[in-house]
């Protein structure tokens, strides 16, 4: 198996609720650093995984949307806590949308005879002692 990881980051704010967030309930901020992992079992026509650039301008255009944000007032997120696992998922999620769309070239996107990409990982790094990933198998191009 193939793989290729970019690396961007973004900075919120939010709060959670529940007692087991202790301090965390009150509003409070975060950096992240993500990686984004894209693997494939066979490498495409042009002998990559995936052009680089485009992945690390799609990661930061996806990011974009939620950077200097409080996410305690995005109306998507209302009533969730936005832990970094809750994160990384919605990351992932954004991603892989926007990966079946075409944004990583033709060469990207399995079916139609084509091996394309099979499986993606979100990292998001909170500090360099602890992070939280969502990973998973990316559909076929429909």
């Amino acid at each position: 198996m193939y793989a290729v990881n970019v690396r961007d980051h973004f900075m919120i704010a939010h709060s959670f609720q529940g007692e087991v967030f202790g301090p965390a309930r009150r509003l409070h901020g975060a950096t992240y650093v993500v990686d984004l992992e894209l693997r494939r079992a066979a490498l495409d026509p042009d002998g990559i995984v995936v052009d680089i650039g485009l992945a690390t301008e799609l990661l930061r255009s996806e990011l974009a949307e939620l950077n200097f944000r409080n996410l305690d007032e995005v109306p998507a997120f209302n009533g969730r806590n936005t832990t970094t696992e809750f994160l990384a998922r919605e990351i992932f999620d954004r991603v892989a949308r926007r990966i079946a769309q075409g944004a990583l070239g033709p060469h990207a996107l399995k079916g139609a005879g084509s091996e394309g990409l099979c499986h993606m990982r979100v990292t998001l790094n909170e500090s360099h002692v602890a992070w939280a990933s969502y990973e998973g198998s990316l559909p076929a191009a429909g």
